[in-house]
């Protein structure tokens, strides 16, 4: 588990640089599979690394470390590609991902979300090409669109200035005339007849929402979403405001189904207390499908930030807002009404689309970490996914939708009468003693420290079982026991 652990800390250190220096290092092999190896560790893929850097001798992978950039010192490539085990699957009998989403059959379940991913031609059709199946172009409105500068911000990790963990935009929606988008999506479907290109249009009015709706249909677009959900709209009666009235979306849905025949696809603001209100309103009216969540309303005080010393509310998104979303999946699944749902806020991994996927989504959207990694994260996640299913023996993508809904339960309904103690393994504890401070301070003071060993052990007598300490161990030393009756 060390060694696991080592290999993420190591790969997450790498830059992931365009056209990277060590990739050309390697003379056996193909020399963009040493970058492809440690790409596959960073996005929780580590098994199959190997796989690319097969022809790679050691000389290689020295010359590799060599020529990388990093400021803080090279990756040590070779040493971790090294360490990995050969993978147990056959990676020739991986089932393919195909999947129905409004009744249109799809590639796979990956799409790029309405955003500054795909708001041109050229965009789209580079993410086709990389492997996406599909796209929510970036929202089209009747209105002018001007943007601020700087439109973004993020939460950074303390250890990388690159690397974030939560994003900030306040962006709007296309600035291109409408003519022209619609004009991008009839060539984009005409360009690649098998990947799903649906419109996402916001309107102000009916006349609005039925004229946006009818130029994506005769555009030859798969899907129409509705964006009921932008946070950081300047126009009266548009965006996330419009998502929170039951009342609005319903009209505007019902008007759209009356003036297309393609799948129409609301999509909801997660700024509301219960997101199923809205969501219902919208089933009611004709919806096919529901997408969620849009970003989360958020104010961040950085002053590079600012727009000539002015700030705003605007939307937040990133891997912190995942749990956020999953919640608000995990509601829509639960309606009565049962709708299909397109997934989106925070994805990164193809264990966080996965997440989605069990709860319920035949479909995800990706944003943010396009926009931080690139379009070439698609190759992980459809390895991911493919290598867990051919893991389980699972051949169609179909099966894994909702199948983890049975195991949520109301508060009331949990086992309180067992308990899991955390268990310490010495071979592996540094003696930090980060376990002792925090079940000191954040637990119940269940972790005594030997000063001269500098190891930690558990009072069982005092240990509630809470896991804090497995939390905050940087070296995964503690695991877990077998699941007791409380004494």
């Amino acid at each position: 588990m060390t060694k696991k652990i080592n290999i993420y800390e190591e790969a997450s250190r790498c830059l992931l640089c365009q056209d990277a220096p060590c990739t050309r290092a390697c003379k056996t092999g193909d020399p963009a599979r040493a970058i492809r190896a440690i790409r596959a560790i960073r996005f929780d893929n580590h098994k199959p690394a190997l796989r690319w850097v097969k022809d790679c001798s050691d000389a290689d992978l020295e010359r590799a470390e060599q020529a990388c950039i990093h400021y803080n010192g090279p990756i040590l490539i070779k040493e971790m590609l090294r360490s990995i085990n050969p993978d147990e699957v056959d990676h020739s009998h991986y089932p393919d991902l195909t999947i129905d989403f409004c009744g249109i059959r799809c590639e796979s379940p990956f799409f790029l979300a309405s955003s500054a991913v795909c708001t041109n031609y050229k965009m789209v059709a580079r993410a086709f090409e990389s492997g996406w199946a599909g796209v929510f172009y970036k929202t089209i409105c009747m209105q002018e669109i001007k943007e601020v500068s700087p439109r973004f911000d993020a939460m950074h990790n303390n250890a990388t200035h690159g690397d974030f963990y939560g994003f900030r935009n306040m962006e709007q929606l296309s600035e291109n005339p409408v003519e022209e988008d619609f004009k991008i999506l009839h060539q984009l479907k005409q360009d690649y007849p098998t990947k799903v290109v649906i419109a996402s249009i916001m309107g102000q009015t009916k006349e609005e929402w039925m004229k946006l709706a009818k130029m994506a249909e005769d555009a030859g677009c798969d899907a129409v979403e509705l964006n009921f959900s932008c946070p950081q709209m300047k126009h009266k009666g548009m965006g996330s405001d419009v998502g929170q009235s039951p009342e609005l979306v319903k009209a505007f849905t019902a008007c759209v189904k009356q003036s297309v025949k393609i799948p129409v696809i609301p999509k909801m603001t997660p700024n509301i207390t219960h997101i199923t209100e809205p969501a219902e309103a919208c089933i009611e009216a004709g919806a096919d499908a529901i997408s969620a969540i849009n970003t989360i309303k958020s104010v961040t005080m950085d002053v590079n930030a600012e727009v000539a010393g002015q700030r705003t509310i605007s939307g937040y998104s990133g891997r912190a807002v995942r749990p956020i979303a999953l919640r608000h999946i995990l509601e829509l699944s639960q309606m009565t009404r049962k709708v299909e749902l397109s997934g989106i806020g925070g994805i990164e991994t193809w264990r966080d689309a996965l997440e989605f996927i069990q709860l319920g989504c035949s479909n995800v959207q990706l944003c943010t970490a396009v926009m931080q990694y690139g379009y070439r994260i698609i190759d992980d996640l459809l390895l991911g996914i493919q290598r867990y299913m051919a893991k389980r023996g699972i051949s169609k993508l179909q099966e894994l939708v909702g199948e983890s809904l049975p195991s949520f339960m109301n508060p009331d309904h949990l086992d309180r009468n067992t308990i899991i103690y955390p268990k310490i393994d010495h071979d592996k504890c540094i003696g930090c003693g980060r376990c002792l401070i925090s079940c000191n301070d954040g637990g119940h003071q269940a972790i005594v420290f030997e000063r001269a060993t500098r190891q930690p052990r558990i009072v069982g007598t005092k240990c509630v079982g809470c896991h804090l300490c497995r939390l905050v161990c940087p070296t995964g030393a503690i695991g877990v026991t077998k699941r007791i009756n409380k004494k």
